[in-house]
């Protein structure tokens, strides 16, 4: 019980970072009904896009207090690049047609990123290592944070509450509400719905790349294929707080992420269950908790928000 707040939070950091991502699949869903499995790759993008600044075009011993706000631009700019281009040249032609096409892009589309950042980082087969801010963890009582968990402390809840105000009380935020409810509504009401969808796709990679710089600050490296897995985590948040529910899915990544954390730190502690507690079944346990989310509650913890177009 003494490691138990230690692993809260632990699994509260880790949540924060799914939830980040989960954002970007629930928003797309919700207005346009397709899961963007190349998603995670966006991710993966945003975490190359922040390295690439770092290491061309910054000086070199930049310090990174200097260098952090840089490297999330150059991240949020590489991530929301990727996702409009892809918005624009591979699912916008296939919006009217069946929904295995667009499924099948994106599954293309993820694949075809990860080989292109390893064309342009042939190294990123292995990890490469991210830049760390310096200074030791801090320590509140039983508590210790990593210097790098504190970025994703403070940018987390920023994000949320942006995301929020930004959805409720502006303009561009009440037309995605309308183009999500009845998108040919919307439109006869005189809203954009083409330039909505760009926000959504652009919007949900920016947040991406915020997790994917959480992501280096956290781990100390990144791999061209780190998007995989922590995508696949990430679609399991959003569903497991409601598809198509910003809130859900940030409440979705903080369930999987402590979770996880738990599960990885306790079950080891019952007998006969030791293997089943190593960090290398993490990953199953998150599944894990998915099946017994769709058996018992399938519309999410919050419930979905997306309107029936049938």
């Amino acid at each position: 019980m003494n490691e138990l707040p230690q692993q809260l939070v632990n699994g509260l950091l880790l949540g924060s970072m799914y939830g980040l991502v989960a954002i970007g699949y629930t928003m797309v869903y919700g207005i346009v009904q397709l899961i963007n499995f190349a998603h995670g790759e966006i991710f993966m993008t945003g975490g190359f896009g922040a390295l690439t600044v770092y290491l061309y075009v910054l000086p070199n011993g930049t310090s990174m207090w200097v260098a952090l706000p840089l490297m999330l631009l150059g991240a949020i700019i590489v991530a929301t690049t990727v996702a409009v281009g892809a918005e624009r040249f591979a699912y916008r032609p296939l919006r009217g047609a069946p929904r295995l096409a667009p499924l099948i892009t994106a599954i293309g589309l993820s694949l075809a990123l990860q080989q292109a950042v390893w064309a342009w980082y042939p190294d990123a087969k292995e990890s490469i290592n991210f830049p760390q801010i310096d200074g030791g963890p801090f320590e509140v009582g039983n508590v210790t944070v990593q210097t790098g968990d504190i970025f994703l402390l403070i940018a987390a809840p920023i994000s949320m509450a942006v995301l929020a105000y930004f959805v409720l009380k502006t303009r561009t935020g009440r037309g995605m509400q309308a183009t999500a409810q009845d998108p040919d509504t919307a439109k006869l009401m005189g809203v954009n719905t083409d330039r909505i969808i760009v926000i959504a796709f652009a919007l949900g990679a920016a947040f991406a790349a915020i997790g994917a710089v959480a992501y280096g600050l956290k781990y100390g490296q990144v791999q061209f294929r780190m998007g995989f897995i922590l995508g696949l985590k990430a679609f399991t948040a959003a569903v497991l707080g409601g598809i198509g529910n910003i809130y859900g899915a940030m409440l979705g990544g903080l369930v999987l992420g402590v979770a996880e954390a738990l599960s990885t730190a306790y079950i080891s502690d019952i007998p006969g269950m030791e293997q089943f507690g190593s960090q290398s079944w993490a990953n199953v346990w998150a599944f894990v908790l998915l099946i017994l989310v769709l058996l018992f509650r399938p519309q999410g913890l919050l419930g979905e928000r997306v309107a029936d177009r049938a």
